[in-house]
């Protein structure tokens, strides 16, 4: 299906500082020049807080990454759960058309749609309120059929039910989340036949997250819950002291550099190891090229042997020069760095050790890696 964006786009957009705050914390989970990762969050939150994604809003963000347009309109183009054109002001509605939903009433819930929004998928209430679309399975196939309003799921659906449902949010009211029969979560519709003595919450954890942030209809902001970054307070490796680690941490990758291409280009960062003094120094670190061989001398060593080397890095390598573990033993950082730009995997060789295990396998040895392969 060709997805095209919507001709009418609005001039400009922002996120909101707290939403800022958030898409730029995001970011931190990646390290230096790798932050195109964070694209799918940060259009999904620019999505949540205007309810589509808008061309400002691809740009935007494409921006904050470093990224040409082009390959952040190639995402947004292709995932599905992206919409590219205006949605309900209240809501947008998907409904599950899947098999459990299909044949357990999710044919009646469409025609709802089509009666009270629009006859057609993606068109707007005549009051600009609502629309509404059908997508495949949702997997709530025990509370069928079921429908997603936001990020919350509204199960054992009835057309008359969900037809005062959308009554009730145009005139405001916020409906509750999850099954709309009575049932805690997706417990058989006779009754429970085990755990009878349960006596827990009134809610299922999923309906009483929601009902407690309140963002049920409501267009994320970033201020319904606070703003965390647990993947900035682990504890450093072990044997590796606090300040080692904090130097060789991941840093904030905004304003990286990118190719012609809009693919990032990733430094020289890898995770502290018990000898920190063996990671790459990065782009600023003299390269040296080592020792190559055109043809093995004599039998060529398996390199397989080494933590990190598979067969077809094994055939890069080979393509470079390097046959033998004693090439790879005499490595010094500027030789490592220079390998490390062309094996287009930097940091691989420090994080993985291969100077270490090439050396005990040069002496004859074996590491714990090359006895279990």
């Amino acid at each position: 299906m060709l997805r095209r964006l919507h001709p009418d786009q609005p001039a400009s957009f922002a996120f909101t500082p707290a939403n800022q705050a958030w898409a730029e914390a995001q970011i931190t989970k990646y390290p230096e020049g790798r932050q195109a990762s964070a694209i799918i969050p940060l259009l999904w939150r620019a999505q949540e807080q205007e309810g589509w994604l808008t061309r400002p809003a691809i740009e935007h963000i494409a921006g904050m990454l470093g990224m040409a347009y082009i390959r952040a309109l190639e995402v947004a183009t292709f995932y599905f759960m992206f919409q590219l054109q205006p949605v309900g002001s209240v809501a947008h509605i998907q409904i599950c058309g899947t098999t459990s939903c299909m044949i357990c009433g999710a044919e009646n819930l469409i025609e709802v749609c089509k009666q009270k929004i629009a006859p057609r998928a993606h068109m707007l209430s005549a009051d600009g309120k609502f629309s509404w679309e059908e997508v495949e399975c949702l997997g709530a196939c025990a509370n069928a059929p079921m429908a997603q309003i936001g990020k919350d799921y509204f199960e054992d659906l009835t057309a008359e039910g969900f037809a005062q449902m959308l009554d009730d949010m145009a005139a405001g009211k916020v409906p509750t989340p999850g099954p709309q029969n009575g049932r805690f979560a997706s417990e058989p519709l006779g009754g429970l036949t085990s755990l009878k003595d349960y006596t827990g919450e009134a809610q299922n954890g999923s309906v009483a997250l929601a009902t407690r942030i309140g963002d049920t209809l409501k267009r994320i902001d970033g201020t319904e819950v606070p703003l965390i970054r647990p993947w900035q307070g682990k504890s450093a490796p072990q044997g590796v002291d606090k300040a080692t680690a904090k130097a060789h941490e991941p840093k904030p990758s905004a304003g990286k550099p990118v190719d012609e291409t809009g693919v990032s280009k990733q430094e020289a960062t890898a995770t502290p190891t018990a000898k920190p003094d063996s990671v790459a120094k990065g782009a600023d670190l003299a390269e040296a090229e080592p020792e190559m061989l055109k043809t093995a001398r004599g039998a060529p060593d398996d390199l397989k042997k080494i933590k990190g080397v598979g067969p077809k890095l094994e055939g890069v390598l080979n393509e470079l020069g390097v046959w033998h573990y004693w090439q790879i033993a005499g490595w010094s950082e500027a030789e490592i760095a220079w390998v490390d730009t062309r094996l287009k995997f930097k940091g691989r060789i420090a994080r993985d050790g291969w100077i270490e295990q090439a050396k005990i396998l040069a002496d004859g040895g074996e590491t714990e890696f090359s006895k279990r392969s």
